[in-house]
């Protein structure tokens, strides 16, 4: 979601209109940040001209890493597959599909594979799970129908496996958060809304973390929330951070986990405000660390949507892992998707990789 928070906003005079705080301004309020750079990038997604590409999600290749796929959204347009070339390899009009998520081993006709779930706001009243399958040796998406997913406006989702059950967890436009349980098997894939979770605003990105049970959800101009994922949990959320101004200012927008053994790690969320990105530590919430994405070998990255990272063997070129983010501005192309090694972040940072 591009554009800026109310609270990035100030009066010119008492009664009168307000205007935006520039965004050198709000980069020199904001606390200290390092510089890491891409090493690549995808090619820019079809719709020209207009906030587009929004969400990216990891398939990580276990036998060829280096032939891994991302999935990514064009919010206007449909669903891209790349290569970590970034080369389009398949492209599925989907029409509004905002955020996308995947996992893989999931029970499907015609045997386990790799199930992408796009959140669906065609109809802006009825929100929407859009399903696929991912074919990973053609790289080609089949769709797979859509499911209901409450009243609103569908933005956020991300996937999360408790035991055999697949639960998608999809933020509408409100902060209202559905937790629905998808079964794919069978020829039409069913769900089912097992129960709701709320913040109070306008509300995008989350991920959730299958080893803990945890869900992060960012919460646009008030920060980043955390829940119990278990559909048999607790449904109040703790605040891990605030969009403050300082290590987040707001949007608070995408979210993403590097998990690090059996409980450890980091939560990266994207600091659209003022181009960067806070980690905080998985363990106790507390505050890692900032970094932007400056120009290199590829362009810098201004006004992240969604991001996703995967930690494990990507091949020599993303030592570490794979971090990707929307560039919202991509020097005047259309909107594009930049990829981070998290060796490289991690490092920046000071962090085990």
């Amino acid at each position: 979601m591009r554009g800026f928070s109310i609270g990035l906003l100030l009066p010119l005079l008492a009664g009168c209109a307000a205007r935006e705080i520039p965004v050198e301004q709000r980069i020199a309020m904001a606390s200290p940040a390092v510089s890491v750079s891409a090493r690549g990038q995808t090619v820019p997604v079809g719709t020209s001209n207009a906030d587009a590409a929004d969400d990216p999600a990891i398939w990580r290749n276990p036998v060829s890493p280096a032939d891994s796929l991302i999935v990514g959204t064009d919010k206007k347009a449909g669903l891209y597959v790349y290569g970590l070339d970034g080369q389009r390899r398949d492209f599925v009009d989907a029409g509004r599909v905002n955020n996308v998520d995947l996992r893989d081993g999931i029970a499907m006709p015609g045997g386990a594979g790799v199930l992408v779930v796009a959140s669906d706001r065609n109809d802006i009243t009825q929100a929407k799970l859009a399903l696929f399958r991912l074919d990973t040796a053609t790289a080609r998406l089949t769709p797979l129908g859509t499911l209901p997913a409450g009243s609103g406006e569908a933005y956020g989702v991300c996937l999360y496996r408790e035991g055999a059950t697949l639960h998608a967890f999809i933020v509408l436009k409100d902060g209202t958060v559905n937790q629905v349980a998808i079964d794919a098997s069978s020829a039409q894939p069913t769900g089912r809304i097992v129960r709701t979770l709320k913040l109070g605003t306008q509300s995008e990105g989350c991920a959730a973390d299958d080893r803990t049970g945890r869900l992060y959800v960012a919460e646009e101009d008030v920060g980043l929330w955390r829940f119990d994922a278990r559909a048999d949990g607790a449904t109040s959320p703790v605040k891990v951070a605030a969009a403050d101004g300082r290590n987040i200012v707001a949007d608070a927008e995408g979210v993403a986990i590097a998990p690090i053994g059996a409980e450890g790690g980091y939560v990266i969320v994207s600091s659209q405000g003022d181009n960067a990105y806070a980690a905080y530590r998985l363990s106790d919430d507390s505050y890692v660390g900032r970094f932007r994405i400056a120009k290199g070998a590829v362009g810098s990255v201004e006004e992240t949507d969604g991001i996703d990272l995967m930690l494990g063997d990507f091949g020599p070129g993303y030592p570490g892992g794979l971090f990707i983010a929307q560039d919202g501005h991509n020097d005047g192309q259309a909107q594009n998707f930049k990829l981070l090694a998290w060796r490289d972040i991690a490092a920046a940072l000071g962090l085990a990789d």
